[in-house]
């Protein structure tokens, strides 16, 4: 991904690099996180430290899937107890009055909002196999083929 990121922006800069400490060379006029965070833990520690990373005018646009109530997540995370899978799931997101709360700590102008995606799928196998993309490999990280193979 980053690869051709590099080959079609290549007047801009990527780095790999633990978001949790990274340490730019300079302040940041944008940090774009699209469907990354919601992995990571500790957001009330994250986030500012992120906004600490920007310029005074910067700009922290992000999006983060907030799936962990739907149907789809609980069921995987009730097989994954069921079965004796470890623990390796995300925690929960905080609420959207939570997140308001943390940047305009970090001395944010905050513009947040919540919205629903709703997708049509045309089978349950469509649905599984949605999922398995992301939802399923973060259960079942770390297991063996076979254990994975049996649990999708």
């Amino acid at each position: 991904m980053i690869a051709e990121a590099r080959s079609a922006l290549p007047d801009c800069q990527f780095v790999e690099a633990d978001i949790r400490n990274w340490q730019p060379v300079q302040a940041l006029d944008l940090i774009f996180a699209n469907a990354s965070l919601q992995w990571l833990p500790d957001h009330y520690e994250l986030f500012p430290h992120l906004v600490s990373l920007l310029n005074p005018q910067g700009v922290l646009a992000v999006q983060m899937p907030d799936n962990w109530l739907e149907p789809t997540h609980v069921l995987m995370r009730e097989v994954a107890w069921e079965q004796n899978y470890p623990d390796r799931g995300r925690e929960p997101l905080a609420g959207v009055h939570a997140y308001y709360d943390i940047l305009s700590e970090a001395g944010c102008e905050v513009d947040i909002w919540r919205t629903t995606y709703y997708h049509q799928m045309p089978s349950h196998q469509a649905i599984i196999d949605w999922v398995t993309a992301t939802g399923i490999t973060s259960v079942v990280t770390g297991s063996d083929r076979e254990r994975t193979a049996a649990f999708s």
